[in-house]
């Protein structure tokens, strides 16, 4: 394919919802020439017009001269099977989590006991979304401190329809919740050092920064979750944090919590676990 050979010569990054030059370009091109992103061999076999090899052209133009990362040229993503509209107001959804939610977050909590849910840090509104897919009865509480992110989200959790299930909420962290608690919470913070931030590929300098940066050494809402989530937790409730390459720090930050560090089966990593118990006792 001559769009992925193109991509793969420019060295761009792949890091946002596709991991090699030939599932990109295939993303750009079905988008470009409005075909499902699950097209059929025959669809391969089209006749692409003029206008449709332009529409192409830009789209790969962008990508490899203004390193826009895909899902921003094509405005969708997808996250736990979930289909999610994402611009440059959000993060990107690619959070390993996804595959937790999709075993309904076994073995780790009984899915029948599971009442309410909290995602800290919604952005597009994913993980909440996802968590409402996954466990009908549930009801998802998703914060966010940035206005932009919500009215993405919002837009997110009306097209899949789960406006009684999933509440937007505008929140610093924890600070608008009152008393409410919840079985489980997730977190998908900014937890980017100073330094990481600025040797990060170009594609990421398009995304958020206030979905990325998490201060000189990428705790800052990490240590905020950790002070003040067992409080908004039910008893044998779970807090689940996402804190990637940041994973040295915080086991050196706080060597007397018990974390249990996740493994996925797709890859990807630095996510830990904590119940309310471990984090009252330490």
């Amino acid at each position: 394919m001559r769009s992925a050979a193109r991509l793969a010569r420019a060295r761009v990054f792949f890091g946002h919802g596709t991991d090699n030059a030939r599932d990109e370009a295939a993303a750009l091109v079905l988008h470009a020439l409005g075909l499902p992103p699950g097209a059929n061999a025959a669809c391969y076999r089209r006749r692409v017009d003029r206008a449709g090899e332009l529409r192409v052209r830009e789209l790969l133009r962008r990508r490899i001269d203004e390193r826009v990362p895909a899902a921003y040229l094509t405005g969708v993503t997808w996250f736990a099977g979930a289909r999610i509209a994402v611009d440059p107001r959000v993060l990107i959804p690619r959070s390993p989590i996804a595959e937790l939610i999709e075993r309904r977050f076994a073995p780790w909590i009984a899915a029948a006991r599971v009442r309410r849910i909290l995602d800290v840090g919604t952005g597009s509104g994913c993980i909440a979304i996802a968590c409402a897919r996954a466990l009908p009865r549930v009801r998802v509480d998703a914060i966010d401190i940035s206005p932009a992110a919500l009215a993405v989200a919002r837009v997110n959790v009306s097209r899949h329809r789960l406006a009684r299930r999933v509440r937007l909420i505008s929140s610093d962290h924890f600070s608008a919740l009152g008393n409410a608690t919840y079985d489980i919470i997730v977190a998908n913070p900014p937890y980017v050092g100073a330094r990481e931030l600025a040797a990060l590929p170009p594609e990421y300098r398009h995304e958020p920064r206030l979905a990325l940066a998490a201060g000189s050494s990428g705790l800052d809402s990490v240590r905020v979750i950790l002070a003040r989530a067992a409080r908004h937790l039910r008893p044998q409730g779970l807090v689940i944090v996402e804190v990637g390459n940041t994973e040295r720090a915080v086991r050196r930050t706080w060597p007397h919590l018990p974390f249990v560090w996740l493994e996925f089966e797709r890859g990807g990593g630095g996510v830990f676990l904590l119940t309310r118990e471990q984090l009252q006792a330490n």
